[in-house]
């Protein structure tokens, strides 16, 4: 596998850590997060990863520097002229992706440890174009899945706006949301016709209406998406939760 790193957000929910530094470079028990996600993926043998920089991108370049790339292949996507959001930030980061392997989507943000080589597995069993890891939890916004874990829909729970991809199923879907980890297969790349700043949940709905965009429900690992700076002690409670199973 390879992986892609979202790395480029401005971080404002995390101020006032991130007013001179990027988000994933703050540290948390010791580790900036950018360091956790690396860490991460090499523990599955993950040694191709790329990181998209916007949002003090020279920090992040030096760090990875400094760290001589942490002994792995790291490729920068630099977005520094124009923040991509998700959707553009994989088009423009498309030619360090493009191979024969699935890829691996994170975001910096996100603590976990879930087992990726059963979201492998399981991606590859199922011939998914991607596997899209979501959890059955609160949140504002949805997607929509039916019996057989398709994309059908998304939901925005707080205005009641409703997109629909596969009206066939619809009345049979259930809400689960996203968990910021996703899979793709190369050939995913070829298919993205929009450009410029766009949402990859904008292009997974579109994808949904002819493809297999699935489900990978995760109701056993330990997850967070660290969002807020008030949430600091609660992901550092959650990291020694997982380093002590680890022992």
């Amino acid at each position: 596998m390879k992986a892609m790193i979202f790395a480029a957000g401005l971080g404002t929910r995390m101020k006032p850590l991130t007013e001179n530094r990027p988000k994933a470079l703050i540290e948390i028990s010791g580790k900036t997060l950018l360091e956790r996600t690396i860490a991460y993926l090499k523990g599955y043998g993950i040694s191709d990863v790329t990181v998209n920089v916007h949002h003090f991108a020279g920090q992040i370049k030096d760090f990875l520097q400094q760290h001589h790339d942490f002994d792995i292949a790291v490729h920068l996507s630099d977005e520094s002229s124009q923040l991509l959001d998700t959707g553009g930030g994989i088009l423009k980061a498309a030619s360090f992706l493009r191979g024969h392997e699935p890829i691996v989507i994170i975001n910096t943000d996100i603590l976990t440890n879930l087992n990726l080589n059963e979201l492998d597995r399981c991606h590859r069993e199922s011939g998914a174009l991607a596997s899209l890891v979501v959890r059955q939890r609160q949140t504002s916004r949805y997607l929509l899945f039916d019996r057989k874990n398709q994309l059908s829909g998304w939901k925005n729970a707080s205005s009641g706006e409703i997109r629909i991809s596969r009206p066939e199923s619809i009345s049979e879907t259930v809400p689960m949301a996203f968990s910021g980890i996703h899979l793709i297969q190369p050939e995913l790349l070829s298919l993205i016709h929009e450009s410029g700043k766009f949402s990859i949940i904008d292009l997974y709905l579109r994808l949904s209406a002819t493809e297999k965009i699935l489900a990978f429900k995760d109701a056993e690992s330990i997850w967070m998406d660290l969002g807020k700076y008030e949430e600091i002690n609660e992901a550092e409670e959650m990291i020694r939760q997982m380093e002590s199973g680890q022992q």
